[in-house]
């Protein structure tokens, strides 16, 4: 419940950011790989219209959000979900469909996502989490997630095919990567912004890598099993997180550690 003392404009609807956080979105974002690929490939519609599903579900939910009075932890989560399916989607659709490959991809969403956060910063001083308590925060927050949601999808892909290191050594690669920030944050005085906006588009792309780890045939390396039935699992391992463990909005690390 929101602090009675606490005004609307001071009200965040984005979660406190610490392990709880980060342990769903890592599953919402494995969830959004393997349930893209349900739509796009086991039920056979393609990327484009799996893109256009996706994309619709997503600006439904980002308008709920943003017209939402205080923080609802099942709307945030299922906002996220919905954009990492719509950037798995977008993603495949731009590196496969349009042929710009998973380098190009990632060299085009890379920039989006920068000059978002560019755009935000002239804006609004900052592109701290901890400020996204304003319909027009919320824009800005809601966009350069989705870009890196995509962005991550098409470095997951890039790292697993075009490196050659394939799904299991991507997902290590991100791992270790990942680990980097955290030693980052805990004996550095690095930038808490950048740190969670580096770890927010890292978490993507290993998401990406364990998903299709898990739905991808054999022949490709993967382990093959069902892409609906794995989605399953992964939503209600979400459920069951969002249920069991703390969910509040709150103040965000590092909005005074730089902006």
């Amino acid at each position: 419940m929101v602090d009675a003392r606490v005004t609307p404009a001071q009200v965040s609807k984005v979660p406190e950011v610490v392990l709880t956080f980060w342990i769903i979105k890592i599953a919402a974002t494995t969830l959004g790989e393997t349930g893209g690929d349900t739509v796009t490939m086991s039920m056979n519609l393609g990327y484009l219209v799996g893109t256009v599903i996706f994309a619709a579900l997503l600006l439904g939910l980002v308008w709920w959000q943003i017209s939402a009075r205080r923080f609802h932890p099942f709307l945030y989560w299922a906002t996220i979900i919905a954009s990492t399916t719509a950037g798995t989607t977008l993603a495949d659709f731009a590196d496969r469909s349009l042929g710009i490959g998973y380098t190009g991809g990632s060299a085009l969403l890379l920039t989006c996502l920068i000059g978002t956060l560019a755009l935000w910063h002239r804006s609004m001083g900052s592109v701290s989490v901890d400020t996204v308590r304003t319909p027009k925060a919320e824009i800005f927050y809601w966009v350069a997630i989705t870009f890196s949601q995509t962005l991550g999808t098409a470095l997951g892909d890039w790292i697993a095919d075009t490196s050659g290191l394939g799904y299991e050594g991507g997902a290590i690669v991100f791992a270790a990567a990942l680990l980097v920030l955290v030693a980052l944050y805990y004996w550095t005085s690095a930038s808490r912004v950048f740190l969670f906006w580096g770890a927010f588009i890292l978490t993507r792309p290993l998401g990406a890598t364990v998903g299709d780890l898990l739905d991808k045939p054999h022949i490709k390396g993967g382990l093959d099993f069902s892409r609906p039935l794995a989605s399953a699992v992964l939503a209600a391992f979400i459920l069951a997180c969002i249920l069991i463990l703390p969910q509040r909005p709150g103040k965000h690390l590092g909005s005074e550690n730089g902006s």
